[in-house]
Formats: structure tokens, sequence, C-alpha cells
């Protein structure tokens, strides 16, 4: 009898916080404040505390929160950003909706994170910032990042839409640049139950400007300071967000006991498969599980024929990518090609069961060349 392996089960994830959520929906209900209402405070400071920064601003997704921190450093037109050119489509999308030019760096091959070296040879006089993903939960290397960014008068964004909860040195993901954004997307490992995201910064001046681009410009009720949007985060969200993250710290170490049957299992593969390396002094959340392999898509045709889904994050760079390719600037980016070539992700969510990962591992050495 096959065993049927979801990638992801948000069904099962979400049920022991079910009916607290929607005690909370009931009175959110009754006091009808559903625009920045009492619970975007809550959700807000609970952030602050958690993080470990003095100022966390909610808003309506992940790829919001990238735009309006280069709005509120002011990046448009003529400027340049680096970034990633491995990564999900947001950073790149929110630098070109700014009207400023994405500059590609590659990755590191063995933390498919930023790579330093790449970055630093990519900086020109129209280079305003830096984004670095957090990649697969795991944060990328801040310490060398801002180093390098104070040498050139450069700002930093952390990518965190994959990596809340994870640390760098004992620090937070979020707390790790000059402004850290995240995501809750529900597949995330802090997701809700819809979109939303937010922002992290220490800065008081940084904060008054995300307040601003989130709401319109406005500095006071009808007085537009600057131009705008609207990147309110609902307070039905919110509900969702306060109970998940009373529960994050149990689900984050479902997580990663989840990853660490999978490095003890996987171990027999040898040198079939690589797995994401984690840089020193980090810790992962592990929102996806990824290894690299030559033969990926026998190998994941195999899986799924055996109940097993998989996932490929991501299978096409975006210097490859038709709507960026012809908008970015970038020199050789070969990490970046071959881990799009190589990456499989495996399921893993707090209820994936032993037994149900061991049929996931039985199944991969299976299907590796003897």
């Amino acid at each position: 009898m096959t065993i049927a392996v979801p990638f992801i089960d948000l069904v099962a994830d979400w049920q022991p916080l079910r009916e607290e959520v929607l005690a909370r929906v009931a009175r959110l209900f009754e006091h009808g404040q559903f625009i920045m209402g009492p619970e975007v405070v809550e959700l807000q400071r609970r952030l602050e505390s958690d993080v470990g920064v003095a100022h966390a601003l909610t808003c309506s997704s992940g790829t919001m929160a990238l735009q309006l921190a280069l709005m509120a450093l002011d990046i448009g037109p003529g400027d340049e950003v680096i970034v990633p050119a491995f990564t999900f489509a947001a950073p790149i999308e929110a630098v070109l909706l700014q009207g400023a030019t994405p500059v590609l760096a590659d990755i590191q091959a063995d933390t498919l994170n930023l790579d330093v070296e790449s970055c630093a040879r990519l900086i020109g006089p129209r280079t305003r910032a830096i984004i670095a993903v957090s990649l697969f939960g795991q944060p990328a290397d801040f310490d060398a990042l801002n180093s390098l960014a104070r040498q050139h008068g450069l700002r930093v964004i952390e990518d965190a839409a994959q990596s809340y909860g994870a640390t760098l040195h004992g620090h937070r993901s979020g707390s790790l640049a000059d402004i850290g954004c995240t995501s809750f997307f529900p597949t995330k490992p802090f997701g809700g139950a819809g979109e939303g995201g937010a922002l992290f910064t220490q800065d008081e001046q940084l904060a008054q400007r995300i307040r601003e681009a989130r709401d319109h410009g406005q500095s006071a009720k009808y007085l537009h300071s600057s131009v705008g949007t609207n990147g309110r985060l609902d307070a039905l969200s919110c509900c969702a967000l306060l109970v998940a993250l009373q529960r994050l710290p149990e689900q984050l170490a479902l997580r990663q006991a989840v990853a660490c049957r999978y490095d003890q299992g996987l171990a027999a593969a040898g040198g079939h498969l690589r797995r994401q390396v984690m840089l020193a002094g980090a810790s992962s959340v592990y929102a996806q599980y990824g290894i690299l392999v030559d033969g990926r898509e026998r190998l994941a045709e195999h899986l799924r024929a055996a109940g097993v889904q998989v996932a490929v994050h991501y299978p096409i760079p975006a210097h490859q990518q038709p709507a960026f390719a012809e908008r970015c600037r970038f020199e050789a980016l070969p990490n970046a090609e071959q881990a799009s070539r190589q990456v499989l992700c495996l399921p893993l969510y707090p209820t994936l069961g032993e037994t149900a990962q061991q049929h996931v591992i039985d199944v991969l050495l299976k299907g590796l060349p003897a």
C-alpha cells in the first residue's frame, strides 16, 4: 500500500489552533475595528518583543514589506539594488516596481544564500542597497554584508520571508539588517490564514516613513506628506497570527526535529546528494528542506510515483526569467544556475509523522544511483 505524503498539510497544522482563532474572530466582530484595530496594535507589540526590535510594522504581504522598505529608503529611478539571482521573484519585483534596477549577485554553492564577494564586485556609483534573502529558513551572512555595506554607504534589507524565528549569533532573523521584512503567507514557518507581512527596524525615522508609506503617505489624517500606498494588514488576519505566534516555539521545534531526522536518514546517500549547509553561528527554521542532486526530474518523478509530493524552489534563476532578463544587470551566475538545475525540496511541516517521513527517506534512497 502506497503511503501518501503531502508536501505540506495546513489543515492538520491549524487544527490545534482553530477554536482559539475563532474565539478571537468573534471578539473582532463585536468591536468592528477591522482596519488597524487593537489586534494589529497587539501583534506589532508582540512582534517587537519576539524579534527584539524597537519597531515592528505589519503590512498586507511580504512583497509589500519589501516595497515599503525601498520606499522608506527613497529608492527609485536611477538607483541600483543588489539582489540574489536564486530566489523567489518578490525582491526583484519590489525593486522594479520602485523604478530601480535589480543587480543580480550569485549565491554561495553550499549555503545557497547571497555571496558577499559577488556583491562586492557589483557595487557601483548607482548602488543604494542590498537585499539579502534568508533562503529556506536560515540567515545569510549579515555580519559580512553589513560590514560591506558600511564601507560603501549602503543600506541592507533582510528578506526574512522564510526565516522568522531563525537566529544568527543569537540575534533573531528580522533584526539582522537596517530593515527586516517577513511574510505571513500560510506555508511559511510563521504563516497565517491569508496574506500578510511585517517590517522590523531599530530606526525611528525609517519606522515613521514605513508607517506613512503603508497608509497612503499620511503623516496625519488626510495630510499626505509623501506618496504612499495601501499596505495595511487587516485585523482579521491578526486573529490567526496572534494565536500562531503563541504556539510558534513548539511548531519550530517540531520542524527542526523533522529536519534532524532527514539529516540522519539521508546520510546514507553519501555523495549522491548535497544538503544546504548551515552558516556558522546560524540556526534555521527549515521553511524548506532542500537537497541538491543530479537527475532531479527523474528522482522527483520516482518520489511522486511513491506518493511523496516534492517541489522545486526555484527552477529558473532570475536572470533567465522572461519578465526580468532585460531589466536586470548581472554578470556570470554559475552557482545560481547550478542550484536551479539541482535543488529539490522534500515535505517538511510540524505534523509530518515519523512513519511518513521514513517513507520519504526510504523512497528517496532507492531512487538514487547504486
